[in-house]
Formats: C-alpha cells, sequence, structure tokens
C-alpha cells in the first residue's frame, strides 16, 4: 500500500522533472475547462470543479497507487451528484462525498481493491453508456442557450422541461455549440497531440468575447469564480441525515473505486507497470474527505486526463502534483479569464465526453456478446437512465454475479480496457 510517489522520486532526475512538468502543465489545460464544465452540469457552482481538481487531483498523485494517474471531478459522477444536489442540497452532497472518502478508506486498509474486479464488465460498461446519455441531454439546455430554472434530476422530466424550454433557444449559442462538438471530434482525428478540447474552448470564447454577446459566459451567469481555495470546513448539515446519504455515499465509492481502477489499468497498459489498487483506493479516500471540506466534488481516477498525460510525457505522479498546482495558480491569478469561458462551448465539451464514455466504435463487438450478457448491459443502461444509478448498480452486479455462478464461472474475467487509447509508448 505504498504510494507510488515514494518508490519512483528515487534516482529522479532534472531530465525526467522536465518531462513531468510539460505533462503536468498540459493536462491543466485539459482539466480546467473540462472541471468547470463538469461542476456546472452536476449543479454545483463552477469554482467547485477547480477546488476538487486542485485539492482531490493532489492529493491522488501524492498518495495513489499508479505512477501516471491524474484525479480530479469526472463525468461519471454527474448524475449521482445532480441528483444529490437536487434532493439534499449541497450541504448533502458534502456529507455523502465525506462519507464515500471513509467507506474507500476503510476498502483499501482492508486490502479490498481486487475485489472490485469482480463487478461484471457488462454492468459496468452499462451504467457508463446510461450515464454517457444522461450527460449529452443535460447539456441540450447550455449546448442550445435556453433560459429557464434549473432541469429536474429525473431523465423524462428532464425532457419534459427541455421541451417546455424549446422556445428560449439562442440559435447564435447552438450554432456555435455544435461547431465546438463537430471541430474537437474532427480535430481529435486528424490530430491527436494537440489538447483540442482546450483550443476549441478557448477560441469558441475568444469569438463571442468580441462578436457574439449574446452568448453567456461562466461568470456572466454564475458569477466571478473564487480568487483562490476557500478554508475548510465541515458541511453545515443535520448528521441525522446520514442514513438518508447512505445509498448516494455508497453509489459515489462504488464509482470512485471503478474509475480509478480502470484508468489505472488503462496507464498500467501504455507505460509497461503495475499500479498499487489498494494505495490507490486509500489515494482516493483521502481525496474524497478532503475535497468537500474545501467545497469540492466527489473525485477519482480520470481516464481520459490519465491517458493524457502519458500521451505528453508523464511518467511518475510528480505530473499530477504539477497539474493540480498549475490549476490552484489559474484559481489565484487568471480566475476572471477562466470565468470567461462561453457555456456553448462547455456543453459542447461535455457531449464530447459523453460520446467517447459510450465507445460507439464498440456496439458491433458488444451485439455479439452472449444474449444474457448484453441484456445485462442494456438493463443497467436502461435502469440508470430511467430510475437510479445506485438501483441500475446493484440490480445489475447481482443479476451479473447470479448468472455467473449459475454458470460455474468462479474467476473474474480481464476487464476491457476503456477508449481506444491504441498507441504503444513505453519507456
Amino acid at each position: 500500500m505504498t504510494p507510488k510517489i515514494l518508490t519512483t522520486i528515487v534516482g529522479y532526475t532534472p531530465r525526467q522533472f522536465g518531462a513531468d512538468a510539460l505533462a503536468g502543465v498540459t493536462v491543466a489545460l485539459v482539466a480546467l475547462p473540462l472541471s468547470i464544465a463538469i461542476a456546472i452540469a452536476s449543479g454545483a457552482p463552477p469554482g467547485a470543479g477547480l477546488v476538487t481538481a486542485v485539492i482531490a487531483g493532489f492529493l491522488i498523485s501524492a498518495l495513489g497507487g499508479s505512477r501516471v494517474q491524474i484525479g480530479g471531478p469526472t463525468g461519471a459522477f454527474i448524475v449521482v451528484v445532480y441528483g444529490v444536489i437536487h434532493d439534499h442540497g449541497y450541504d448533502g452532497l458534502l456529507l455523502a462525498t465525506l462519507m464515500a472518502g471513509a467507506f474507500l478508506l476503510v476498502a483499501g486498509l482492508l486490502r479490498a481493491g481486487r475485489l472490485i474486479r469482480h463487478i461484471p464488465e457488462a454492468v459496468i460498461e452499462g451504467f457508463t453508456i446510461g450515464i454517457a446519455i444522461v450527460i449529452a441531454v443535460s447539456q441540450a439546455k447550455d449546448l442550445a442557450g435556453m433560459s429557464g430554472g434549473a432541469l429536474p434530476a429525473d431523465f423524462l422530466p428532464k425532457l419534459s422541461s427541455l421541451w417546455a424550454m424549446r422556445e428560449t433557444f439562442n440559435p447564435i449559442a447552438l450554432t456555435l455549440g455544435v461547431i465546438c462538438i463537430v471541430a474537437i471530434l474532427v480535430l481529435r482525428r486528424l490530430a491527436p497531440k494537440i489538447p483540442w478540447l482546450v483550443v476549441v474552448v478557448a477560441l469558441a470564447s475568444i469569438v463571442a468575447a468580441f462578436a457574439l454577446p449574446s452568448v453567456e459566459t461562466v461568470a456572466g451567469h454564475y458569477g466571478a469564480l473564487p480568487k483562490g481555495l476557500p478554508g475548510p470546513h465541515l458541511p453545515k448539515t443535520n448528521l441525522a441525515k446520514m442514513p438518508e446519504l447512505l445509498p448516494s455515499a455508497l453509489t459515489i465509492a462504488f464509482l470512485a473505486g471503478i474509475e480509478s481502477l480502470l484508468s489505472a489499468i488503462v496507464a498500467d497498459r501504455m507505460i509497461g507497470a503495475a499500479h498499487r489498487s489498494n494505495a490507490e483506493l486509500i489515494a482516493q479516500g483521502a481525496a474524497n474527505i478532503a475535497s468537500p471540506l474545501f467545497g469540492g466534488l466527489p473525485a477519482t481516477g480520470a481516464i481520459a486526463r490519465t491517458a493524457t498525460n502519458v500521451n505528453a510525457g508523464g511518467r511518475t505522479p510528480v505530473a499530477g502534483l504539477i497539474h493540480a498546482l498549475a490549476i490552484f495558480a489559474v484559481l489565484l491569478l487568471a480566475a476572471p479569464l477562466a470565468g470567461a469561458l462561453v457555456l456553448p462551448a462547455l456543453a459542447a465539451l461535455l457531449v464530447v465526453t459523453a460520446w467517447t464514455m459510450s465507445e460507439p466504435h464498440r456496439w458491433p463487438e458488444r451485439f455479439r456478446l452472449p444474449k444474457h450478457e448484453l441484456a445485462l448491459l442494456l438493463l443497467t443502461a436502461l435502469l440508470t437512465v430511467l430510475a437510479d444509478l445506485a438501483i441500475a448498480i446493484a440490480v445489475g452486479t447481482v443479476l451479473g454475479l447470479g448468472l455467473r455462478f449459475v454458470r460455474g464461472e468462479t474467476v473474474p474475467p480481464t476487464w476491457h480496457t476503456p477508449f481506444p487509447w491504441k498507441r504503444d509508448i513505453r519507456k
């Protein structure tokens, strides 16, 4: 359970620091607009996403079991976070995240890291696809520049609210958002080394600032971003609500554990390394205890940002520490610039994120799955969209493990590596 930073720092060279520093700054550029967008989509203040990237990102790199893991807020949490805030308020979310962090810390200390591998892959893919659908639909309001109250947490009422707002859409905002989606998807395929998420969102915001005054910005809609970190404080909520928040806390802990270990596996395969799963769970626990104390969101290892780190040359946890410090520097020195990002471009960024999460290129492979696995995948996705993520995970896992038991499969299969990171860059 020893943190990777303690072993990778042995024999550390100035040359490696240069590579890690460049990678850390590169990832920070990607994480900054993404963290703001995730916070907004979750129903939280935009600054909460940046606070999470700084606090949780630093701790996950400092304490984690992966050489190159990058932690922070991720799209997987949007659905559950939005629901908790909607039902229990922001302080309820902070308490649920604290509880989740404690669960993860205990799981790591009990060496439960490998037990998560028993979760059926069809369940993981199913709720990931379901989350992607909900994220994409949730972005329709900001993508189209529509005005109105906050969207409901449940999917079908959300669709009804969007339909009721249809006459308020801003055609200029919608055009800008659609252009951003197309540009990111096309340019990312043509030149994958360039962080097009950042470039496209920045260019769209510059164009809007000079020529499109009707397009709303983060600061214009939500107020100025904080200049620095808030002081640590306990959430202002009644501890008697803990039993009521238990399902949400368990869901947050489950998602953090699953996504962090998936991300660590992706990183292992990219650099030919081996992560320490229990150290990773302990780091996730510490991060999810610390983040809400500063008003932050739940956090976990971020697959896309971790892969960006590896592609940029990061090879030790120092890159993750620099990524967190770079975002902190932006909060201190350039918060107004971050506040000038336009909402349709950030919504476009999350639509692309949802598209990537769903791995559309894998549908032919999914349709060739055994019928019981495909049915489990589709059921989990459907329950995630129409019912509740906790219900989807519970029902899917019980059914999946039951099917595996009936078929006499006692050894869990190897998880599929998500996202098409095919470039072999082992060094």
